[in-house]
């Protein structure tokens, strides 16, 4: 399927200046959404609101090993996105689309 606008767009703004986005986790043929030029921040977008597709967002972070791991959901999604991390035993953060909502996990 293809990724909305806004989708990219989030992906873009994650990976900042420099970052990759689409990016192939080691040992396995998943992509991550984006990671930082440092690599030091990984991040998945999901806009789906599903709770399956939460858990394989946060099943994505678990499998990276970057020091900061973030879900990026709508702000109506924050609570399931977060029931999701803590189920798969992800330790990260979770934040709405615009960035000015967190919730740590």
């Amino acid at each position: 399927m293809a990724k909305s606008s806004s989708h990219k767009q989030a992906q873009g703004k994650a990976a900042g200046r420099g970052g990759k986005t689409e990016v192939k986790i080691k040992g396995s043929n998943k992509l991550l959404d984006a990671v930082t030029k440092s690599g030091k921040t990984a991040t998945e977008v999901e806009r789906s609101g599903n709770m399956q597709s939460l858990e394989k967002a946060a099943q994505r972070l678990k499998m990276r090993r970057s020091q900061r791991k973030v879900l990026q959901v709508p702000q109506p999604d924050m609570g399931k996105a977060a029931q999701a991390m803590q189920k798969k035993k992800v330790h990260g953060t979770v934040k709405n689309m615009t960035g000015t909502k967190r919730r740590f996990v």
